[in-house]
C-alpha cells in the first residue's frame, strides 16, 4: 500500500501516520519528494483498511501495491535512488564505470591494474578475493590476503573497491570494502541477503542469477532492503540460454524494464554476459546507450596467464578505448 500526503503536511503529522501504522504492525518508508510525500507501507496489510486511512486529514489518497516486491518498487519511491559508493555516486542520471580484474592475483598485477583502469577513467575497483568456480579444482581466491591487497590498491589511487562476499561470517573482513558484492550464485541465497542486509548499510551489489526472472531479482532485492539495507544496485549480466555462442545471453531490454519497475540504479556487467574480451568494448557502449547507471568491467594486464576468466578480460589498452567511446556515448546522450 502506499500513501500520498496532502501538500503542507507537518513532521509531526507524518509522525502520527507512521506511529499509527506501526501499531498495526506496518513498517512505514518514507519517501520525500519535491512536490509530494510518499508513505510506503511493508508488511501484512490484510487487515488494514484503506478507507480509513484515506479519511485521515493529511492522506491525499490510498493506492494499493499489486507486485510481491515493495520497498524496490518505483510507486514506493517515484525518484531514482542514488547510491554512494565509497563517495561515487551512482544512479540518478551519475554514471560508474567498475573495472578491474576477474580475481586478485598479486600486489603488482592489482595495482598495475588499478592505476591502469582510473588512468582511462574507471570511477571503482574490482577485484574478486573470494571467487566461486564451478570446478572446486580451479582457483578459488586469495580469500583474506585478497582483500589487503585490494586496500593497497584502493590507497595507491583512491579508487573505492567492489568485491565479493561469498558467505557471512567473513563479513567482518569487508570494513575497508566500499561496495559489497552478491553473485549470480548467491542472488537467491536468502539467509546471505537477509543478513547483509541487517548488518550493514553498505552499497550491495547484486547480481542477477543465471536463470532468474526480473521479479526474482527485485525479490533477492527485497530481501536486503526489508532486512534494512536501502542500498542496492541491480546488475544485470546475462542470463543462460540455449544459446552457446556467447558465455551468456545478455537482453539490454532489462535496463529498461528495470528502470519502469523499480528506483534502484541498474548496471551492466558486459564480461561475463559476452565471455569473449572482443565483444565487451561494443556490448559496454549499447548499455550505455540504452540508459544504464553504469558498468562492471573486467581488466587484466595479461589475460593469457589470468588464473580467472582471461578470455573475456580486456587488457588496459582495450579498456582506455572503451572508455573513450563511451564517453562520446554519454556526451550525444
Amino acid at each position: 500500500m502506499i500513501i500520498t500526503l496532502k501538500k503542507g503536511t507537518s513532521e509531526s503529522q507524518v509522525e502520527s501516520l507512521k506511529e499509527l501504522l506501526r501499531s498495526k504492525n506496518i513498517e512505514p518508508r518514507v519517501w520525500k519528494g519535491e512536490l509530494e510525500t510518499v508513505i510506503g507501507c511493508v508488511g501484512d496489510i490484510a487487515h488494514l483498511d484503506p478507507g480509513l486511512i484515506e479519511a485521515l486529514d493529511v492522506v491525499e489518497h490510498v493506492q494499493r501495491i499489486q507486485e510481491p516486491y515493495k520497498a524496490a518498487n518505483r510507486k514506493f519511491h517515484p525518484a531514482d535512488s542514488v547510491v554512494d559508493c565509497g563517495g561515487v555516486p551512482v544512479g540518478g542520471g551519475r554514471f560508474a564505470v567498475i573495472a578491474g580484474p576477474c580475481s586478485v592475483e598479486s600486489e603488482t598485477q592489482i595495482v598495475e591494474v588499478a592505476r591502469a583502469v582510473k588512468a582511462a577513467g574507471a570511477t571503482l575497483l574490482r577485484g574478486g578475493a573470494f571467487k566461486p568456480r564451478t570446478s572446486p579444482y580451479a582457483f578459488q581466491g586469495l580469500g583474506a590476503e585478497g582483500l589487503r591487497l585490494l586496500t593497497l590498491a584502493k590507497k595507491e589511487t583512491g579508487l573505492p573497491i567492489v568485491t565479493e562476499l561469498m558467505e557471512f561470517k567473513d563479513i567482518e573482513l569487508f570494513n575497508d570494502v566500499d561496495v559489497i558484492q552478491i553473485g549470480a550464485r548467491n542472488m537467491q541465497n536468502f539467509n546471505l541477503l537477509k543478513e547483509v542486509g541487517a548488518y550493514t548499510k553498505k552499497p550491495v551489489l547484486l547480481k542477477r542469477g543465471m536463470s532468474a526472472t526480473l521479479q526474482e531479482l527485485l525479490m533477492s532485492a527485497e530481501y536486503i532492503m526489508a532486512s534494512g539495507n536501502p542500498n542496492v544496485i541491480l546488475c544485470e549480466r546475462g542470463i543462460r540460454t540455449f544459446e552457446t555462442a556467447l558465455r551468456n545471453t545478455l537482453d539490454l531490454g532489462v535496463v529498461t524494464v528495470l528502470h519502469r519497475l523499480s528506483h534502484l540504479p541498474v548496471v551492466v556487467d558486459p564480461s561475463h554476459a559476452t565471455g569473449y574480451a572482443y565483444m565487451v568494448d561494443s556490448v559496454a557502449v549499447a548499455a550505455t546507450a540504452i540508459g544504464a547507471d553504469g558498468l562492471i568491467i573486467e581488466v587484466h594486464n595479461d589475460p593469457p596467464r589470468a588464473k580467472c576468466d582471461g578470455a573475456q578480460s580486456q587488457t588496459p589498452e582495450m579498456f582506455t578505448r572503451t572508455m573513450a567511446r563511451i564517453r562520446r556515448v554519454r556526451e550525444v546522450l
